[in-house]
């Protein structure tokens, strides 16, 4: 008999100002607190194609959105408070958070710098769901004591519903979405609403009469492939409870484009390989592009590789490079071994957006990987 699973989803609340809140009131002493006020990270502000990367929810009742420019959002509320991004501190929080949840599992899937699956194998044999539901909230409050920021969790027993659940009302909820509850939860919600429907495909779902995700559910799948193809498919599925697929690669361009595909890949060059392909798939060569968002989910080493019939030696020869940088980067830090390419480069280059010298020192300083440093610690670097 096949044990059963819980699966929590983990997702910061506007995880990029939320952490520059907590910084900037734990560390530098400000009184006021972002997340309180009318308030953005965007990028830079000297040039007018700077664009909203996170938003306060004091923000959001202004309408500003994730994505559009800063001169829009400047419209919407002429006191906005704009800062700008410190990729530096955003991978150390996230670290943080990652090594916190892998005190509940050993099975932590990372979907993005501010997310994350919690997956409990077998656990319904042993505990509840009202036990998991407890365990959720008391995984949240963990993380609000010790970080400082909130989450969403979203509870179920697959990746999907949780990930769905984790989306319902913010911030700071935990919400369940178990397959009996996707009648009442989920199929009366705007089809814009379901995992990977972006604007461009909700769009054309709702000329087709299509306007919640139970419309879609129940629309003819021929109905479906005829005018939406393989995207619409997915979607479907998705619709109707169906499982999330490993190796899944997916490009957002934000006017609400998107792409997405499998691939057995482990290497660094094979997943910017695959990348770029996902992209020129979608990019028609003309059409100006002003944000790109690609990420990789349920990656893992592959089993099933297949050579090329006169490249194994590239392969293996570039596995044992990832595994000797990886290696380095753990015993001496990230900037230990870089890409040529950012040696005189104003960009960091393992996230990009501000140069080296605009840090603070404190920020450069945090290391949440150092041996011997445990979750305790961590707030206390943070927030002293």
């Amino acid at each position: 008999m096949k044990k059963k699973r819980f699966v929590f989803h983990v997702d910061v609340n506007s995880a990029f100002l939320s952490w520059s809140a907590v910084y900037r009131t734990c560390i530098l002493g400000e009184s006021e607190d972002l997340r309180r006020a009318p308030s953005i990270v965007g990028g830079d502000q000297e040039k007018r194609h700077g664009i909203v990367l996170a938003k306060s929810i004091p923000a959001k009742q202004f309408g500003i959105q994730t994505g559009e420019p800063l001169v829009s959002a400047r419209r919407k509320c002429p006191d906005l408070i704009v800062i700008p991004p410190d990729y530096g501190l955003y991978v150390r929080a996230s670290r943080a958070l990652m090594k916190l949840l892998r005190r509940y599992s050993d099975q932590v899937i990372p979907y993005s710098i501010d997310e994350a699956w919690v997956i409990f194998d077998g656990f319904e044999s042993l505990y509840g769901r009202e036990q998991m539901v407890s365990l959720a909230y008391q995984m949240k409050q963990e993380i609000r004591d010790w970080l400082s920021f909130t989450v969403n969790i979203g509870v179920s027993t697959k990746l999907l519903l949780s990930k769905m659940a984790g989306e319902f009302s913010k911030p700071d909820r935990v919400h369940t979405l178990f397959e009996e509850e996707m009648d009442r939860k989920m199929r009366p919600l705007p089809v814009s609403e379901l995992f990977m429907a972006g604007p461009a495909l909700s769009g054309r779902l709702r000329s087709l009469g299509i306007r919640t995700i139970g419309e879609l559910a129940d629309a003819d799948p021929e109905f479906i492939r005829t005018h939406l193809k393989r995207p619409g498919e997915v979607l479907q599925g998705y619709a109707r409870g169906r499982e999330l697929e490993p190796y899944i690669f997916t490009h957002e361009e934000n006017k609400g484009y998107g792409n997405s595909m499998t691939a057995p890949a482990d290497i660094t060059e094979e997943l910017y390989q695959a990348a770029c392909r996902s992209f020129l798939e979608l990019w028609d060569g003309r059409t100006p592009v002003r944000q790109i968002g690609v990420h990789a989910s349920k990656t893992e080493k592959s089993r099933e590789r297949q050579y090329p019939l006169f490249g194994r030696e590239r392969q293996e020869r570039l596995e044992r490079l990832d595994r000797a940088v990886d290696d380095i980067r753990r015993r001496y830090g990230e900037d230990s071994v870089m890409r040529a390419a950012f040696l005189k480069s104003r960009v960091p280059h393992m996230g990009g957006g501000l140069d080296r010298e605009r840090r603070t020192g404190v920020t450069a300083g945090i290391d949440v990987e150092k041996e011997g440093q445990g979750v305790s610690d961590v707030r206390q670097i943070l927030c002293r």
